[in-house]
């Protein structure tokens, strides 16, 4: 199982307000290239465009931590796809991938935030549309050096050739799926990796939704070993399990009731916390055999995982305990 992080670009500090931008990014930078050092194998970035996330241009932080970074491979977590050009997308990352010697992926989704939409002009009751139209277009320019292509959310392509074209044959695009089964017999039928966010409830639920994702690969024609799946959930890895809840728990409560607001959610308790870092809840959060347990009963429970992210920087932790918690994820990586 490979094991990486992935990040928002989170911007407040861990005293519950906004840092300075620059500070907060160089510190990111720093922890991705912290975690090549530990032998971490990926790094995410996600793309948001809200206050306290840094992420709205998720390929130029990845191309300075490509800079400072010799092994790990970097991509996205996800790239709205939905809002975005994709051709622009691959151009984007195929200059990433030139400049990382060839550890460039992408993971597309249309994003847990809708705030992308009306920001670049699209109507949210597309969707859905928006989406699978674009990542039509985004594997024909990986696949085709030159396409001839035409859809109904922009102006067509004929006799086109899209450069630059990365160092990697084919990069790697993963999908990005939250829980709905249409989106998983998508991913299988074009073969295409797929990360699914677990961020809530309890991991093994999710085992019906992957057999549909394997099902639909294995009946497109694709073998079973090329249909990867990836697990994106919160995690934190402290010294010892009661240390890491303890440091955990109090940034986590105070941004999901926030995002609960928005949404409707009743307000973060510590018994809902504690059932979450129990056996079967999604929180991956403990000490380094607390945390390797854990991998291993979601991986079973889901019937094998080739990727496992911990988004673990949106709980207010300092840059300390961040660098201090990737330390402990490489002892993962490296046992």
């Amino acid at each position: 199982m490979e094991i990486g992080i992935d990040s928002f670009a989170s911007a407040m500090g861990n005293d519950g307000k906004i840092m300075p931008s620059d500070i907060s990014l160089q510190r990111l930078i720093d922890r991705i290239e912290h975690a090549d050092k530990s032998g971490l194998d990926f790094f995410g970035i996600g793309e948001h465009h809200r206050q306290e996330f840094l992420d709205s241009a998720t390929v130029v932080i990845l191309a300075a931590a490509a800079a400072r970074t010799s092994r790990i491979k970097l991509g996205s977590a996800v790239t709205v796809l939905s809002a975005a050009d994709p051709v622009r997308v691959f151009q984007e990352f195929a200059t990433l991938d030139l400049i990382s010697k060839g550890r460039a992926e992408i993971v597309v989704g249309r994003g847990s935030f809708t705030d992308a939409f009306p920001l670049f002009g699209y109507d949210l009751h597309d969707y859905d549309a928006l989406f699978s139209e674009k990542l039509d277009l985004l594997l024909r320019i990986r696949d085709e050096e030159q396409i001839t292509w035409s859809g109904k959310f922009r102006a067509p392509l004929l006799d086109i050739s899209i450069y630059p074209r990365p160092l990697q044959d084919r990069i790697p695009i993963w999908l990005g799926v939250g829980g709905t089964p249409a989106s998983f017999i998508r991913a299988g039928k074009l073969g295409l990796p797929l990360m699914v966010a677990i961020i809530g409830g309890e991991t093994h639920r999710f085992r019906p939704l992957i057999d549909l994702y394997r099902e639909a690969g294995v009946k497109a024609g694709y073998a079973l070993s090329e249909l990867k799946v990836g697990l994106h959930s919160l995690g934190y890895v402290g010294e010892t399990r009661e240390k890491a809840i303890e440091e955990f728990y109090p940034g986590y409560a105070e941004a999901f009731t926030r995002i609960g607001k928005e949404r409707g959610w009743p307000p973060v308790t510590r018994s809902h916390f504690d059932s979450q870092t129990g056996t079967r809840g999604a929180l991956v959060v403990g000490g380094v055999d607390d945390v390797a347990e854990k991998l291993l009963r979601h991986s079973e429970a889901l019937g094998g995982v080739d990727r496992f992210t911990f988004q673990m920087d949106s709980a207010a932790l300092s840059h300390e305990q961040l660098m201090r918690s990737i330390e402990r994820v490489g002892q993962l990586v490296n046992a």
